[in-house]
C-alpha cells in the first residue's frame, strides 16, 4: 500500500536517513515515472520538475517510503500532486492575452498512433491519470488505487469513463 503522499518532511526533524537502495531503484524508475508524469500532465518540462519533486522527497524520507509495497506509485503521486498544483498556480499567472498551448510529451513517450495524444488531452487529468497508470505504467487496479489513494472502485469508473471518451475520439467501436 502507498501511504500518505502529502507529508513534506520528517515529523522527528532528524537527518538520518538510510538511503541503501534509493540509487538503484532511482536509476530503474526514474525514466518511467518522467514518462508517465509527461503523459498525465501533458507538459515534459512540468513533468520533469514534478519527477524530481517527488524523488527529492522519496530521498528525504527513504527510510519509510523504500518499505512500501509501491514506493513508485507514492512518487507518481507525489508528481502529480505538485505538478498539478504548479500548473494551477501558473494559471492563475497567466495573463488573459496569453495562449495556454501545453508542450507536447517528449517523443519516446508518444504511442504509435498520433491521434492517442490529442485524445489523452481531451480528458480529464483524473481519467487520464489512470489511463497512464493501467497503459503505460501497466499497474492493476489495485495499485492504482493505492497509488492515488482512491478506492478502486473509483479506478474502474474513471477507467471505463476514459476508454468510452477514448473510444469515441478515436472512432473506434
Amino acid at each position: 500500500m502507498v501511504e500518505d503522499a502529502s507529508v513534506d518532511a520528517p515529523q522527528d526533524g532528524s537527518t538520518n536517513v538510510d538511503v541503501t537502495g534509493f540509487d538503484g531503484f532511482f536509476h530503474e524508475h526514474h525514466a518511467t515515472i518522467v514518462r508517465a508524469l509527461s503523459l498525465a500532465l501533458g507538459d515534459e518540462h512540468l513533468a520533469r520538475d514534478a519527477a524530481s519533486e517527488g524523488f527529492a522527497k522519496a530521498l528525504a524520507r527513504w527510510n519509510r517510503v523504500g518499505r512500501y509495497d509501491n514506493p513508485a506509485g507514492w512518487i507518481y503521486r507525489v508528481g502529480l500532486n505538485w505538478g498539478r498544483s504548479r500548473w494551477r498556480r501558473s494559471r492563475r499567472e497567466v495573463s488573459e492575452h496569453a495562449t495556454n498551448d501545453v508542450e507536447r510529451p517528449a517523443a519516446d513517450t508518444e504511442p504509435s498512433d498520433p491521434r492517442v495524444i490529442p485524445a489523452l488531452r481531451q480528458l480529464s487529468v483524473d481519467h487520464r491519470v489512470v489511463v497512464v497508470a493501467r497503459y503505460y505504467l501497466d499497474w492493476s487496479e489495485q495499485q492504482i488505487a493505492d497509488a492515488l489513494d482512491i478506492r478502486p472502485g473509483t479506478v474502474k469508473s474513471r477507467l471505463s469513463r476514459a476508454l468510452d471518451r477514448l473510444a469515441v475520439d478515436l472512432g473506434m467501436p
